[in-house]
């Protein structure tokens, strides 16, 4: 194989690939003796088809099959001997190939441009704590003790809007019971209306032993269809009326929470609380780091990585609006492109990869952050590999993220919760601010908040694939 590297416009590049057709036909020869053995035609034996049957009938699909395959292997060989890395797929232009020939084709591609990542040891960003005072935590006990009542039996008390209800009934229709027309030990909190619209109130005044008829109407979704909207009588006998009692929060309360203790309760709400406020002021770390990684050198932005870029920060828009906007597009999509081809340079320096172990840690996150709805998101992912794929390419950058960290000069902060949110609220204006400068059509907001939301994230996983795409041609 003769490669010989031309040099265009840029970062564009021309690589022109020569295979002599005496390698070719060892190609060729090389399928023809697999496919020999595995073939089958009517009055020859296994293994025993001339080579000239075969070109006969199966010629055009085997010279195919060994054309992609001698492109595939030598036009990533030409890049990797090269030391060129593709921002994108490069186009094939065929020049000469054919049976009993030559075969020559030039490689058209656009190099990634080289990256300047030694003063990543050099970033500053604050990195934050956030110190939860005590009465933080009992505020946030009280508040789980209040969402879970408790409550205790009123002797011949009349039953009033909060209290709890608990009775059996039998139900008719027109005289006549129905599936369904029977419940045991059904509790009603008064005043909430969660069984049958205007139930609870028929209720109110009940003691304890009392029978008492209600009249409701079946809802839409009640499972016999047939008795959808008709009024039913409810025969309900009750058995008991409680009060509210105030929810003691003590040991017994906790470990019904889950908890060792009331002691140990308290620290895992502390740091429940303390989380919530590390995940986004963490983000803020993240921000602080991107924005100086944006001063850092890329000798020159990828024409073609600019336009994909800015087709999805236009996606949406006119033509007209996208020509308007295409200038405050183009510094967006620069920005977002070099940082992502800088955490990418990063991560392929310090061998940065996404193993599978990780990969699906990361796919069962994200069905616990869908509770009750778990089978569906798994079958998304199941049904969905490209958004495995898409997975892979957060937790990639969150790996180069955490290295970034290790590796920089943090500021430590200890904060208080006032604090905390009084940086966080700061940052949503600033933040805000930045997008309202950066649309500069109203109706686009929709659209554009979107791309300035991901200036907090690096099209990474975009310039690693682009990268990868090294290891395929398409044909022009």
């Amino acid at each position: 194989m003769k490669v010989t590297v031309e040099n265009k416009k840029g970062l564009n590049k021309d690589i022109k690939v020569f295979i002599d057709k005496k390698t070719m036909n060892s190609y060729l020869d090389k399928k023809y003796e697999e496919i020999k053995g595995t073939v089958k035609l009517k009055g020859f034996r296994p293994g025993k088809v001339p080579r000239e049957i075969l070109k006969r009938q199966f010629g055009q699909a085997v010279f195919s099959e060994v054309l992609d395959k001698v492109l595939k292997e030598t036009s990533t060989k030409a890049l990797e001997e090269n030391k060129i890395k593709p921002a994108g797929q490069p186009k094939l232009d065929l020049k000469t190939y054919g049976e009993d020939k030559d075969l020559e084709y030039v490689l058209s591609v656009t190099e990634l441009p080289k990256v300047e990542i030694k003063s990543i040891d050099n970033l500053k960003f604050d990195e934050y704590t956030v110190k939860i005072d005590e009465k933080e935590s009992d505020k946030r006990i009280k508040e789980i003790a209040k969402n879970q009542p408790s409550f205790k039996d009123a002797i011949d008390a009349k039953a009033k809007e909060g209290d709890l209800v608990t009775f059996d009934y039998t139900a008719t229709i027109d005289d006549k019971s129905f599936k369904g027309s029977e419940g045991k030990n059904t509790q009603l909190t008064l005043g909430k209306d969660l069984f049958l619209k205007g139930f609870d109130k028929q209720l109110v005044g009940v003691k304890n032993g009392d029978e008492k008829v209600v009249e409701a109407t079946l809802p839409e979704n009640f499972p016999e269809k047939n008795l959808v909207n008709k009024k039913a009588k409810f025969n309900c006998k009750i058995l008991s009326v409680k009060i509210p009692d105030e929810t003691k929060i003590d040991d017994d309360f906790a470990k019904n929470l889950g908890a060792k203790d009331l002691k140990d309760l308290k620290l895992l709400v502390t740091k429940q609380i303390n989380d919530e406020y590390k995940n986004s002021l963490d983000r803020l770390s993240k921000n602080q780091i991107l924005k100086e990684i944006e001063n850092f050198k890329v000798s020159e932005i990828p024409e073609n990585l600019m336009e994909e870029e800015i087709k999805v920060l236009s996606q949406g828009m006119s033509e007209e609006d996208a020509k308007k906007s295409r200038k405050n597009f183009e510094e967006v999509a620069k920005k977002r492109i070099k940082v992502g081809l800088i955490l990418n340079e990063f991560g392929e320096q310090n061998n940065i990869k996404v193993t599978e172990q990780e990969l699906q840690a990361e796919v069962q996150k994200q069905i616990r952050m869908m509770p009750g709805q778990e089978k569906m998101v798994m079958d998304f992912y199941q049904k969905n590999p490209s958004a495995v794929e898409s997975l892979r390419g957060t937790v990639y950058e969150d790996k180069i993220m955490n290295l970034i960290k290790d590796k920089a000069k943090s500021n430590k902060k200890e904060i208080s919760k006032d604090e905390a949110e009084k940086i966080l609220k700061q940052s949503q204006k600033q933040q805000l601010d930045q997008e309202l400068k950066d649309q500069r059509k109203p109706e686009k907001k929709v659209e554009l908040k979107k791309s300035a939301e991901s200036k907090t994230k690096p099209k990474s996983t975009k310039t690693k694939t682009a990268v990868k795409k090294s290891k395929k041609v398409s044909k022009k």
